[in-house]
């Protein structure tokens, strides 16, 4: 078995994304909201078309994780849809998939990275603030399931 690879979003990866960020909303509890479907059914034209990017976790042919980075507003971007297969969690997939936004947004002369989480999202909530992030006031957000809000200075 190889290393896992974090490598960008390729065409061919679009039925991954879809399966993987289904899967974890379901398993959270959450309803597939409507910025959730777009992001969802067209990372393309919701995700990177405008400036943003998304990074796929491959091994040996299988995708086991994704995250996009969102450009934002202020030349920040926001951390979305970031998750791991059940059976590759423990491996610190998350945390490298952090990383590869963090150095991605530290290339491009973003300010901040920015994420919304849900607090029942524990294991996320840690990671988050293990890596640096803090919390932000709650602010209006297209997610019913979003109670977190945090940045990452850059």
């Amino acid at each position: 078995m190889t290393e896992p690879r974090i490598v960008p979003f390729r065409p061919d990866h679009a039925p991954a994304w879809s399966a993987l960020n289904t899967a974890w909303l379901l398993e959270g509890g959450f309803e597939i909201e409507a910025k959730d479907r777009k992001v969802i059914d067209d990372p393309k034209g919701a995700i990177l078309d405008p400036g943003g990017h998304i990074f796929m976790v491959e091994r040996d042919g299988q995708v086991l994780g994704c995250c996009a980075l969102m450009a934002m507003d202020d030349g920040g971007y926001e951390v979305a849809k970031m998750t791991v297969t059940p059976e590759a969690r423990g491996l610190g997939l998350s945390r490298r998939l952090l990383e590869t936004c963090e150095a991605t947004a530290r290339a491009a002369g973003a300010p901040r990275l920015y994420l919304e989480t849900s607090s029942t999202l524990t294991v996320a909530g840690h990671l988050y603030r293990s890596y640096g992030f803090v919390a932000l006031p709650p602010r209006p957000t297209p997610y019913a399931r979003a109670d977190v809000f945090m940045e990452k200075r850059l």
